[in-house]
Parts: C-alpha cells; sequence; structure tokens
C-alpha cells in the first residue's frame, strides 16, 4: 500500500515522501495516528503543489544538508568499544551511538537520519552507514569499530629462577 509520509518516520521514511508499507501498518498506525495520507491521485497532486510552494525553503534545506555532507567528509570517527574473544563486541553498536560519536566530532546528526545495516553491529571493523539529511541528499559514511584495551606488545619471557638449595658446609 502506498502512503505518503506528513512526518519523518524512523526507519520509514521522511516528510513528503511516498513510501510502501503492509496495508495493516497503514492502516492500524500511519493513518489514525495522522502520520501519513493514502497516495490517491488527489493526494499527489496535493503534495506536488505543497512543494512547489516551499521550493525556496528546499533549496535552504538542501545546501544545509550539503554542508554537513561536507564535514562528514573531512570527519573520521572511531568508536572504541569493549571486545571479547573474536572481534565480538560486548552489546553492540547502533545509530544514536554513531549519532554521538558524530557530535564529540563537531558534525551534528540526529539518530533517525542514520541507517545503519542490520539496524546494530556487533563486530569491530569498518563499517558504512548511510546518513540521510534529506531526499535529495544521501551519503554514505565509514567509521571504525575498535577494542577499547590498548594493545599490548608481547612480553619478552622472564629468566626462570633457578633454586639452588645450599648443603651446610662442615666446617671441620
Amino acid at each position: 500500500m502506498d502512503i505518503i509520509l506528513k512526518k519523518d518516520v524512523e526507519n520509514l521514511g521522511l516528510e513528503f515522501d511516498t513510501v510502501s508499507v503492509k496495508p495493516g501498518y497503514a492502516r492500524n498506525f500511519l493513518l489514525p495516528q495522522g502520520i501519513a495520507l493514502l497516495a490517491t491521485p488527489k493526494n499527489k497532486a496535493a503534495l506536488e503543489a505543497t512543494l512547489e510552494a516551499r521550493k525556496e525553503e528546499e533549496a535552504k534545506l538542501i545546501a544545509t544538508a550539503n554542508g554537513v555532507v561536507d564535514q562528514l567528509k573531512k570527519t573520521t570517527v572511531i568508536i572504541p568499544a569493549k571486545v571479547g574473544s573474536g572481534d565480538k563486541l560486548f552489546g553492540s553498536i547502533n545509530n544514536a551511538d554513531l549519532s554521538a560519536a558524530l557530535a564529540k566530532a563537531g558534525v551534528s546528526v540526529e539518530k533517525k537520519y542514520i541507517k545503519i545495516p542490520g539496524n546494530t553491529i556487533k563486530r569491530t571493523g569498518k563499517v558504512t552507514a548511510n546518513i540521510r539529511l534529506h531526499r535529495n541528499v544521501e551519503y554514505n559514511f565509514e567509521f571504525d569499530i575498535v577494542s577499547d584495551a590498548p594493545v599490548e606488545a608481547p612480553k619478552p619471557a622472564a629468566p626462570k629462577k633457578v633454586a639452588v638449595e645450599e648443603t651446610p658446609s662442615e666446617e671441620a
């Protein structure tokens, strides 16, 4: 079932997007909550008229989004995490963690705009997240997840101490 979103919906789309959802989700949640409209020809025409009227505002939003993308291109994010054996994380990294790491780096991106493949990350390494700042502006941001434990150099083997027993010498 095709619908037109009236608001941004996390993991679904942004305002004024036309998306396809299951009929039950549309009828039981999105439509009664006033979050979406049915994508009828009349509503699609109204959407086009609204987008035409908002063209200048949209241009400003796109310029702002492109500015954020330029900042993202200059930003390197490394997220430290507790790691067990086999590079598996204790817990997971999600879009909120990436949003917080970006904020520390000086780039403000809301977590609802970040999509991580599989929604969570459970291993160390390089990961690519899709950041959709506007319906026309998307960026694939690459970041690293590393162990928070410092890497220790292998210690040289300590010399073994040999216990020498002294026998009492007889004095004659």
